[in-house]
């Protein structure tokens, strides 16, 4: 390795459902942000980390913004701002089938104060027929800012997204690499794993109920077995809102558990690269999105 080193810190932003954490994805070249379609899925930052040669990028998978309607979401509309201070580059996600909405404006506001060097990245072209369509798409964000770079793109179906990188190796500057670099996220395997079972929630749930859950990795111990296979047992607690609540997800007969921790534990094992023994349990935490306490103690989201 030469002795210079390089580093690029990109801010990846954009409204809830826009593409952030698929993107995140992609960039790093594993699973390290949950994807679902619903939105406020993602709700800490999740730094991702790629290093290519002498350049490593950390790509900081940001909270879709929203209005803030509970502390928590206060935490993460937090979390959004700070995330787009002092980057060398931000990106802008936006879904190309919708019209720009004050998200977007709020964002851009927030970059113009900063002074913020933006990529835009339309993100799912895919769905538009009609190519030509874009033109006054990109003519509209034009006028509201003056982006460095602006690229209509799918991450579900890879169009485009050969020309992220180069375009980001622009924005690199010397200094020391800030994480190891044979890692793909500065978050622990404890936290993804709570984040993987907080997916399969979102997955398998409908309507609010998902976004009033957490989850908390109470217990994580690696054993072997007698054939010296090495075992991860995982106690994790689901925390839901209501007791309404906590009989949806357990399901008639647990069904509907023993579907998050099958899908769940799918995941948890490729991660760990090890078995797993996976044990759900569920608690009752009256309003637990506006209780700053709990929150806190379960490290639910950024702290403010």
């Amino acid at each position: 390795m030469s002795e210079l080193q390089k580093n690029a810190f990109i801010a990846i932003t954009g409204r809830p459902n826009a593409g952030k954490s698929s993107l995140t994805n992609l960039l790093v070249g594993e699973k390290i942000s949950i994807v679902s379609d619903k939105p406020q899925t993602t709700r800490n930052r999740i730094n991702g980390v790629l290093t290519r040669g002498d350049t490593q990028f950390v790509f900081i998978d940001t909270p879709g913004m929203l209005r803030a309607r509970t502390k928590l979401g206060e935490h993460m509309v937090k979390s959004i701002r700070t995330s787009v201070d002092d980057v060398d580059c931000a990106i802008l996600m936006a879904d190309a089938t919708k019209k720009i909405s004050p998200v977007e404006q709020e964002l851009i506001r927030s970059f113009a104060q900063n002074g913020t060097e933006v990529i835009l990245l339309l993100n799912k072209v895919d769905l538009i027929r009609d190519k030509e369509a874009l033109l006054p798409i990109i003519a509209q964000y034009s006028e509201l800012y003056d982006f460095a770079e602006i690229i209509p793109i799918s991450v579900k179906n890879r169009v485009n997204t050969d020309r992220i990188l180069p375009i980001l190796e622009k924005y690199a500057v010397e200094g020391e690499h800030f994480f190891p670099d044979d890692i793909a996220t500065d978050r622990t395997e404890r936290f993804l794993c709570g984040e993987i079972i907080r997916e399969k929630i979102l997955w398998t749930m409908q309507q609010e109920i998902p976004h009033g859950t957490a989850v908390e990795i109470e217990n994580f111990k690696s054993r072997t077995n007698p054939k010296g296979e090495e075992i991860i047992d995982l106690g994790a607690v689901i925390i839901c809102e209501k007791s309404s609540h906590k009989g949806m997800i357990i399901g008639k007969g647990g069904e509907r558990l023993k579907q998050i921790g099958s899908l769940a534990r799918k995941d948890i094992e490729a991660l760990l690269d090890c078995k797993v023994n996976l044990q759900i349990f569920v608690k009752v935490k009256e309003d637990w999105r506006n209780r700053e306490n709990i929150i806190n103690e379960y490290n639910i989201a950024d702290k403010l």
